[in-house]
């Protein structure tokens, strides 16, 4: 476990202190010598620098040159292995955090994604090959496991809930392949959703310690060499850090730890099972709140966990366990943190109400089952899977939580080139209408040359033909 020296609480009480023109309290002092006036960080930064690690990542991609000659009767013969696919050779680099002496590593998904090799190297140079445990785009975060690991410098998770604005905050990282290299700020904001480029969405903290490519996996820590989040993103329109940048809060990163462990091949969220809406001045008056705070429900599907609960469209949700929410990421990451198969306190505002309720955590559900049906090689249309749409064909194709009937999960080379995707709800073939998986394999069956498809695509009917 790593921890500072108390020189740094010491800085922070000195630093608060001159900004309000205030003598010092109980707890502060002056430097004793000159060997503390010229320390710094020095002593934080000697500590929780040996936990940051640098990655390198290796990607192959197969890349396809179309030749020139390819319809040429006399010169195509030449160059028939012209547009063979060629292996090329991609680099990624990033920073991350052990977390555990085992070699248990954080860093962002972008990092390591679709990566072939991955290699680790410490700051005393020591280097590990390393595979990736758990990942998950959509937060960007990653677990490794490093091969042969024991006795590692490891940091520390803090609660990120604590955070507060106004902390002192060190970034950690490799910036532009520099080499480490620690930077000083604040935390100049929190729940920020939405505002960082990237793959990753939701809630971060906000810093105003210069992070650049390459800090992207890194560590933002507090003043005891804590972890409170993983470096992730910038807001920039050059590229490079104007003093905002995001990390993903520490709480995250322990469900994501805690499910890696547990063996979980993919992140799992508890299904919210609802839309919803921040509230703003406008509609708190016409929902006759004195102020505006929380999140309208203004779509609950049958099965969700709050429906279940006794909530209902119209309620306000102002906070889950304890900790206020204000729009639907934040709703999101309130959930991935309490984890699977417990429950949430979740306040809801009905009319002058206020209540709390408990809510179950679980994913969403496959009922009633999905009854997927596959087209097979006889088929007009080979390798089509079809399936009633339940919960999880909701969650998995981004339906709205209003669908029903049959979907497209999977169009199969014949069905995509004539432009059916999957999410795609089957309405008709050749007019006859689709109530079940499994009616389209006899309505294809009866189809005579031509075909005509009927369906509903993200709110839009669209009618499709194809030719036998």
């Amino acid at each position: 476990m790593i921890r500072t020296a108390s020189f740094a609480r010491f800085a922070l009480s000195l630093v608060l202190a001159l900004a309000v023109g205030l003598p010092a309290q109980a707890e502060t002092r002056v430097p004793q010598s000159q060997t503390e006036i010229s320390l710094g960080f020095a002593p934080l930064v000697k500590q929780a620098a040996p936990a940051v690690v640098n990655i390198y990542a290796k990607i192959v991609r197969q890349q396809h040159q179309r030749s020139p000659f390819m319809n040429d009767p006399f010169f195509e013969d030449f160059f028939r292995n012209f547009s063979n696919p060629r292996p090329r050779v991609e680099s990624s680099l990033g920073s991350g955090v052990i977390l555990s002496q085992d070699g248990i590593i954080v860093s962002n998904y972008h990092v390591v994604a679709m990566a072939t090799e991955i290699r680790v190297v410490t700051t005393d140079k020591r280097e590990y090959e390393a595979r990736v445990v758990l990942a998950d785009q959509a937060s960007d975060l990653a677990i490794l496991q490093l091969e042969d690991a024991a006795d590692l410098p490891f940091l520390t998770l803090r609660n990120s809930d604590e955070v507060e604005v106004g902390e002192l905050a060190l970034a950690i990282g490799n910036p532009f392949g520099v080499g480490q290299t620690v930077s000083s700020g604040i935390v100049s904001g929190l729940a920020r959703s939405g505002t960082a480029s990237g793959e990753g969405f939701g809630y971060y903290i906000q810093t105003d310690a210069p992070i650049n490519p390459g800090n992207s996996g890194g560590a933002l820590i507090d003043v005891n060499g804590d972890l409170i989040g993983i470096n992730t993103r910038i807001l920039s329109r050059s590229g490079g850090s104007n003093g905002i940048g995001f990390a993903i809060p520490a709480n995250l990163v322990r469900e994501f730890v805690k499910q890696a462990r547990a063996g979980s091949e993919g992140f799992q969220r508890p299904w919210a099972g609802m839309a919803g809406q921040p509230v703003d001045a406008d509609l708190a008056a016409s929902l006759g709140m004195d102020l505006p705070e929380g999140m309208v429900i203004s779509e609950l599907h049958p099965q969700s966990p709050f429906a279940k609960a006794g909530f209902e469209v119209g309620d306000v949700i102002t906070d889950v366990d304890g900790q206020v929410v204000n729009s639907p990421s934040e709703m999101v990451f309130r959930m991935s943190v309490a984890g699977l198969d417990g429950t949430s306190m979740v306040t809801r505002l009905r009319g002058d109400i206020r209540e709390t309720l408990v809510v179950e955590m679980f994913t969403a559900p496959n009922d009633p089952p999905a009854r997927s049906v596959v087209m097979n090689e006889n088929s007009v249309l080979p390798g089509l899977t079809v399936g009633l749409i339940n919960p999880v064909a909701i969650v998995r194709l981004q339906l709205p939580l209003s669908a029903t009937g049959v979907a497209v999960l999977d169009p199969g080379p014949y069905a995509a080139r004539a432009g059916i995707k999957a999410g795609d709800i089957l309405l008709a073939i050749n007019g006859k209408e689709v109530t079940s998986s499994e009616d389209v394999p006899a309505l294809l069956e009866q189809a005579g040359r031509r075909l005509r498809f009927d369906l509903n695509r993200r709110g839009q009917r669209v009618s499709l033909h194809m030719r036998r």
